[in-house]
């Protein structure tokens, strides 16, 4: 199978784990060790600004940045914190994932995004979501996800609550359409 790097899973009805349940999760690596991502739309009761005083890390409580929700990214190692972000001059911790989106666990980054030299767009996920050599593979075709290739849009510009269902729609399927039903010719 090709990399999915840089393409969402689209959670199918019928996946069930409390965690993935409607879930949009854009995949960071793919690759034939296995996988990692972060689900981009599933907020938790935690501000910007809150989890860097948690952090200690200075912000300006003041900024539309400190009030944005941070993000369950996966149930991995939740301690851990990533920023996926629209590229920006001079983040150089930063990785390129596309030309539209970089990532980064640097604390340099999180320091600057409550101030004017944040980047234009950005998230923070707490945990990331973790696949072993052949499990995503295997899950792909047991009708647990759909793929599509990722739109920054949809990270960035989209409410978290729109998110699944636009992910749905880039496919051109009615998100109502879906069955909950898996089925094999």
């Amino acid at each position: 199978m090709q990399s999915l790097a840089n393409h969402f899973l689209v959670a199918m009805p019928n996946l069930q784990d409390p965690f993935f349940k409607h879930t949009v999760t854009y995949i960071c690596e793919h690759n034939e060790e296995g996988a990692m991502g972060l689900v981009v739309n599933h907020p938790i009761n935690v501000t910007v600004g809150e989890l860097l005083d948690q952090i200690e890390i200075d912000n300006d409580k003041s900024s539309q940045a400190a009030g944005q929700s941070v993000f369950a990214g996966g149930p991995v190692h939740t301690d851990r914190g990533f920023v996926l972000h629209t590229p920006k001059p001079g983040y150089a911790s930063s990785r390129e994932l596309s030309s539209d989106i970089m990532i980064t666990t640097s604390k340099d980054v999180l320091a600057s995004l409550t101030s004017h030299n944040c980047p234009d767009s950005f998230i923070i996920t707490l945990g990331y979501s973790g696949w072993e050599q052949g499990q995503l593979e295997k899950e792909i075709l047991e009708n647990s996800w759909l793929i599509i290739e990722a739109d920054p849009a949809i990270i960035f510009n989209t409410p978290p609550e729109k998110r699944w269902e636009k992910a749905v729609e880039m496919l051109g399927i009615d998100a109502g359409q879906l069955s909950t039903e898996a089925g094999h010719a």
